[in-house]
């Protein structure tokens, strides 16, 4: 039987008497990090990541306004952190998440607690910041309540629609092979299945003559989705937090990390059911595997007692562009740029033999001393970008300023960045193939649209601008969780001077460095005597030798194995016994040999 949406614990139903909670309160959660057995897509059971014995992990809801306490006691074999995806975490930096940059790592057995304040309404996620964990299965939906909402005259009820890629191997074997000799031209795995609600063919009870609003959220480690509700027009009234002007789709493409929430007004009739579709972007995958499903369903379900249907078959893709949507609030181009700066990505080999991911030709190292505890311990020098480390890809901004980031993306990929502590606004997105950008654009939007999260495309480019006016440290790098690892990232470091004067640490935190063995003062290679001195840091690889490539190393490689299996079939046949038919044979070219000599 197909699961309903009612039974499921990863999706929350939201009735509209939330919309009239106004007062602010402490919301608390305990979590427990555990190992749970799951089947998500009934042909694999597995160990997965859950919270309180229970996976899909609970869905996090607030009202705006409300602080969130969240008191995470690990009790899995991994380091792990949790990184509250599109909450710019204003004044509260630290509570961020990401592993060896805003915290320590919560290393098993030990405690962490995360305490701050909610003040942006919308549609977010959660999920592990440490060492590619979150795909093993700690990641679900972060809700903000908006008593002002202004589309909440517009719906009856709203639900969470979560979407994602599933591997059928745990995360540390696939990062292994990935980052590996063995694999030099960098291919990504490609997942086993497609999730909605952590499920497959999943039945969404709804009547007729209603409207609801969807809160999609793509929760995936790698594929972007196309999705559509047959028989159905969405209206897109929210995008990564951000209120949109409503406007029609048939169809959207929802990379990994972005959100959308949909206005799906129902059919007056019960006379059928229809189906939701999630199909994974192929373009991603160097190669398809043979008898891989790209697509999940679920189910609008008007009616139990008639047929789910077959999804129809979708000659091509041809989703809604998301450059073309406007934000409600109707905030202008910040077209007055204080500091401008290009980031150029490529894909490449190092002297490893394995595969990287590069900004302006570095690619991202964790530091010796988390990020954010350099800033704060450097005093003056904190507004040298060389403290941060050589490997970090950093850039200090000043408070206010506008912001420009000039992304060039040398590779033949799309891929999906992600900026912690801010939303952008997205002033261009070239085509595939356009190459470089050429600071010659015209006709930039008056009123761009903003979100957290946005597809580069195939050899081409985007510009972002965004105010820095949340001291912190930020990431930026794309969200396909292969490439962070492989070392796509950037770090904001914003008004780190004012961080100094600002901001208090809570004691927890520097426990949880004490129990990681981790220092929590110093540059990037924990020098707290002469902040430029970086002897020592945390380095990349060094360069492959002059003329090699990804071919090359493939030949390498399996020529050194072809070599490694030789020698042992030698090793093996020279070892086993003789037998009595090798022996007499032995002994008669011996014979032979003799009578010739005489």
């Amino acid at each position: 039987m197909a699961p309903s949406i009612r039974a499921c614990l990863a999706p929350v139903f939201i009735t509209s008497i939330f919309a009239n909670l106004i007062h602010a309160a402490t919301v608390t959660y305990d979590f427990n990090i555990t190992w749970v057995q799951a089947n998500p897509d009934t042909a694999f059971e597995r160990k997965v990541i859950g919270i309180n014995g229970q996976w899909p992990i609970p869905t996090i809801t607030v009202n705006l306004g409300d602080r969130l306490v969240i008191n995470v006691n690990n009790q899995i074999d991994q380091d792990t952190s949790l990184h509250f995806h599109g909450l710019f975490q204003k004044g509260t930096t630290h509570m961020d998440g990401p592993d060896g940059v805003t915290q320590c790592p919560i290393i098993p057995g030990s405690s962490f607690t995360y305490n701050f304040t909610v003040d942006q309404p919308g549609t977010y996620w959660y999920h592990s910041h440490s060492k590619g964990q979150y795909p093993d299965g700690l990641r679900g939906p972060f809700i903000v309540l908006d008593p002002e909402n202004p589309f909440v005259d517009q719906f009856d009820e709203e639900l969470v629609l979560t979407f994602s890629d599933w591997y059928h191997d745990q995360m540390p074997k696939l990062l292994a092979d990935f980052m590996s000799v063995t694999n030099p031209t960098g291919a990504e795995p490609v997942p086993n299945s497609a999730l909605m609600n952590d499920t497959q063919n999943l039945t969404i009870p709804v009547q007729p003559g209603k409207t609801y609003m969807f809160r999609m959220i793509n929760m995936g480690a790698f594929a972007a989705q196309y999705v559509w509700f047959e028989g159905h027009t969405m209206r897109i009234v929210e995008v990564d937090g951000v209120y949109t002007e409503p406007t029609e789709a048939d169809m959207i493409y929802m990379t990994a990390a972005q959100r959308y929430s949909v206005l799906v007004t129902t059919k007056n009739d019960t006379s059928a059911n229809f189906a939701i579709v999630g199909s994974m972007d192929q373009d991603l995958f160097d190669a398809i595997p043979e008898g891989l499903n790209p697509n999940v369903t679920s189910y609008l379900l008007y009616n139990e007692s008639k047929e789910l249907p077959t999804p129809a078959f979708v000659d091509e893709f041809d989703p809604f562009d998301d450059m073309t949507l406007a934000p409600e609030d109707g905030l202008d181009l910040f077209d007055n740029v204080d500091y401008s700066f290009n980031l150029d990505l490529k894909m490449d080999n190092l002297g490893d033999g394995a595969n990287y991911a590069f900004f302006n030709d570095i690619t991202y190292v964790h530091t010796k001393v988390p990020t954010l505890f350099t800033a704060l311990s450097s005093g003056k020098d904190a507004e040298n970008v060389a403290i941060y480390g050589s490997n970090t890809n950093s850039f200090v901004l000043n408070k206010n300023d506008i912001v420009e980031i000039v992304l060039n993306n040398n590779d033949p990929g799309k891929h999906p960045f992600h900026l912690h502590g801010h939303n952008f606004q997205l002033v261009v997105r070239s085509e595939d193939e356009a190459g470089a950008y050429g600071n010659n654009a015209t006709g930039l939007p008056r009123k761009p649209m903003r979100r957290d999260t946005v597809l580069v495309r195939p050899n081409g480019h985007i510009v972002l601008r965004f105010k820095a006016d949340n001291p912190g440290i930020w990431l930026f790098h794309c969200h396909i969780e292969w490439h962070v690892a492989s070392g796509l990232i950037a770090t904001m470091i914003e008004a780190p001077r004012e961080l100094q004067e600002t901001l208090h640490v809570p004691e927890d935190h520097y426990a949880a460095c004490r129990a990681a063995g981790v220092p929590t003062e110093g540059n990037a290679a924990g020098n707290t005597v002469d902040f430029l001195d970086l002897t020592g840091e945390n380095k990349s690889p060094d360069l492959l030798p002059a003329g090699f490539t990804a071919k090359g190393i493939v030949a390498l490689v399996f020529s050194v194995l072809a070599a490694f299996l030789g020698m042992a079939v030698i090793a093996w046949y020279g070892a086993a016994p003789i037998t009595s038919g090798e022996l007499a044979a032995s002994q008669r070219r011996v014979e032979e040999s003799s009578v010739v000599e005489k």
